[in-house]
């Protein structure tokens, strides 16, 4: 049997589920994604990952502003798929898209159901200190990330790695996992275990007001909270009135006042010993190591970061 797909996805984190579902000779129908954006700066008109990279392999794709309308409605029901594969799509997809085909939509969520439903599950995850991380096949329901699931595969989440490489690593782990998914489906002998709901947790949206550094904070919080923020929307501090973000740091036993510069290497002092930058952007620069920053510019011992 050979399964006719829709795939919804928009960010780079989509793109390696598309790709292998071409590699292996899936039958897309269609490919939806989000819209162009306009950039924050001047009026470039920024595409999204996903459709860059169907205009580069000639694949079918469309990108209404709002798929919920009956127009759209007509054109799905037309393509009559027997299974609809979603990541990082950005839209919530009304009930009478689910209930038309076959298989339902099937979504693959970057965390372990029924932990971190939501927005930001990679990034919510490193920022609370969790010591594992994963990825979950589910079927969608009308609520958000309620539905049953098929597989999840968990891994270690090391404390000295980003939200930016832990999403690429998973977006890969997640592709695989759907790829034995779709095999289970086509055989006929699948079962979605239903979640327990009251064990959800939610992963809301990352708030402007979270990226500032409290340097009040345990070390290894911060630790993490930088990180996780890493490389966007990143966290950030001020000195002398230019921003700069954090996008790596190591813990530090050395003691000091929360906020201030401990020695020569960057070290800030938080509520319980500090941690060392390692990396940093400064506003309208590039990211640069923090041993490369300080060849040109000094951030002295004893100044207060805000």
């Amino acid at each position: 049997m050979s399964l006719n797909i829709v795939f919804m996805g928009t960010p780079e984190f989509s793109v390696p589920t598309l790709e292998m579902l071409i590699k292996n000779h899936f039958n897309i129908l269609k490919v939806y994604t989000q819209p162009p954006k306009k950039s924050k700066r001047g009026q470039k008109i920024n595409p999204s990952a996903v459709e860059k990279f169907c205009k580069k392999n000639k694949i079918n794709f469309g990108s209404p502003i709002k798929i919920n309308n009956e127009e759209e409605f007509k054109v799905f029901k037309k393509l009559s798929p027997d299974i609809v594969v979603v990541v990082a799509y950005g839209q919530i997809i009304q009930k009478k898209f689910l209930n038309l085909p076959r298989f339902g939509f099937i979504n693959i969520h970057a965390s372990l159901l029924p932990k971190w439903r939501g927005a930001a599950p990679i990034q919510r995850a490193i920022m609370n200190g969790d010591n594992k991380i994963g990825v979950s096949v589910m079927q969608i329901e009308e609520k958000l990330d309620s539905g049953p699931v098929l597989l999840f595969k968990e891994i270690e989440l090391n404390k000295s790695i980003t939200h930016g490489e832990i999403e690429k690593e998973l977006s890969v782990l997640g592709a695989d996992l759907l790829f034995k998914g779709l095999k289970i489906i086509k055989s006929g002998s699948f079962k979605f275990v239903n979640q327990t709901h009251s064990k959800a947790t939610y992963a809301k949206k990352i708030d402007k007001i979270e990226t500032k550094i409290n340097w009040n904070l345990e070390a290894n919080k911060v630790l993490s909270i930088i990180h996780g923020l890493s490389p966007n929307p990143g966290a950030w501090f001020e000195y002398k009135n230019e921003r700069f973000k954090i996008l790596r740091v190591k813990m530090s036993p050395t003691k000091g006042v929360s906020g201030t510069v401990l020695d020569d290497n960057l070290t800030v002092g938080c509520k319980s010993n500090s941690i060392e930058i390692l990396e940093l952007q400064r506003q309208g620069k590039n990211k640069q190591t923090a041993k490369d920053f300080l060849l040109g510019n000094k951030i002295n011992k004893g100044s207060i970061l805000n």
